[in-house]
């Protein structure tokens, strides 16, 4: 009878370890999501400074548009593209045409939001040349 007391003790022990191993592999995956879309970012802005440099050098007209996208080559992985509704995707990039965003929606449904600001401050801030950069908005809770 006592060897069942210790195996249960065991089990239950054991259960609690998993319980808090599952809960910190869960942090550790929404801490490299978020990563994940800081270098997304991190790459637009780069590829950003890159057209501006080059406009600010051999002159030229800036892209109309406000979809930070469209301004660089490479798309960030999982882009969509813009649309009018938000997807029912996760784990995906789109720009939303109506607010003018470009969105990033997390695994678990909250929303990192960017804007292209065309009068991010002045030039000598980090990451911003002539007046743009790309900034990012308070998340959005979904």
């Amino acid at each position: 009878m006592r060897r069942y007391y210790q195996f249960a003790v065991v089990v239950i022990l054991v259960s609690i370890l998993t319980l808090f191993l599952m809960q910190a592999l869960g942090r550790a995956m929404s801490d490299m999501e978020e990563a994940g879309v800081q270098v997304e970012a991190a790459v637009i802005r780069t590829e950003l400074l890159e057209v501006l440099a080059h406009r600010e050098i051999f002159g030229g007209e800036l892209p109309k548009t406000d979809n930070p996208v469209e301004w660089v080559v490479s798309k960030p992985r999982n882009y969509l593209g813009a649309v009018d509704k938000a997807p029912d995707e996760s784990g995906v990039w789109y720009f939303d045409r109506q607010a003018g965003e470009l969105i990033y929606r997390f695994e678990d449904g909250h929303q990192a939001r960017f804007r292209l600001s065309r009068e991010a401050g002045p030039s000598n801030a980090r990451g911003v040349i002539a007046g743009v950069g790309l900034l990012r908005l308070d998340d959005r809770p979904q």
